[in-house]
C-alpha cells in the first residue's frame, strides 16, 4: 500500500515539474497578440485614464467599478486585485505617477493598509492599497478614485454649461 502511495505522489510530482516547464518556457505577447521586436509589458494603463499605470499582475475588476465621462467631467473608482506584494506595489506606483507628472501630496500607512493621494492640475488621483487574507502570499487590492474637471479654464459649469 505505501508503494503505491509513493508511486502516486511521484506521478504527481511529475506531472506538476512538467507543466510549471511548459508555462515557464511559454513567450509572453503584448496587447496586439504579437511578439516581434517588444520587450514584455509591465504595466498597462488604467482604466479609461491615459496617465495612470497598473502594473499587468493587478487585474481590472469591471464588475465592481465605475467610470464617468461626460464633457466637463471624467472620473471613477475603479478597483483591481492581484497577486502583488503591497510594497512593491506602492514602489510602482511612486515611480509611475511621478513619470507621468502627477505629484504626490500626501500618503499615510495603517495596519494593511497604504493610502497615496496625487495631483495634477484640475485633477485627483486616490489609491487605497490593502493587503488581503493571506498577508504577502494573498491577493492584494487596489482602490483608485479619480476626479478630472475638464471645465476647469473654459466658461462653463461642472455640468458643462455654457457661463453668460
Amino acid at each position: 500500500m505505501g508503494i503505491i502511495r509513493s508511486s502516486k505522489n511521484l506521478v504527481m510530482a511529475a506531472i506538476a515539474a512538467t507543466l510549471l516547464t511548459t508555462v515557464a518556457c511559454t513567450t509572453p505577447t503584448n496587447n496586439q497578440g504579437t511578439t516581434e521586436g517588444m520587450p514584455p509589458s509591465t504595466s498597462v494603463m488604467a482604466a479609461n485614464f491615459k496617465d495612470i499605470e497598473m502594473p499587468v499582475d493587478m487585474k481590472w475588476d469591471t464588475g465592481e467599478s465605475i467610470t464617468i465621462n461626460t464633457s466637463s467631467f471624467q472620473g471613477g473608482i475603479v478597483k483591481y486585485n492581484g497577486r502583488v506584494e503591497i510594497n512593491s506595489l506602492r514602489d510602482f506606483l511612486l515611480s509611475s505617477m511621478a513619470n507621468n507628472q502627477w505629484k504626490m501630496v500626501g500618503d499615510t500607512q495603517y495596519s494593511n493598509k497604504i493610502i497615496l493621494v496625487f495631483t495634477k492640475p484640475a485633477r485627483t488621483c486616490l489609491f487605497v492599497l490593502e493587503e488581503g487574507f493571506g498577508g504577502v502570499l494573498g491577493t492584494t487590492y487596489a482602490t483608485l478614485y479619480v476626479t478630472s474637471d475638464l471645465a476647469v479654464g473654459t466658461r462653463t459649469n461642472p455640468f458643462g454649461e455654457p457661463i453668460h
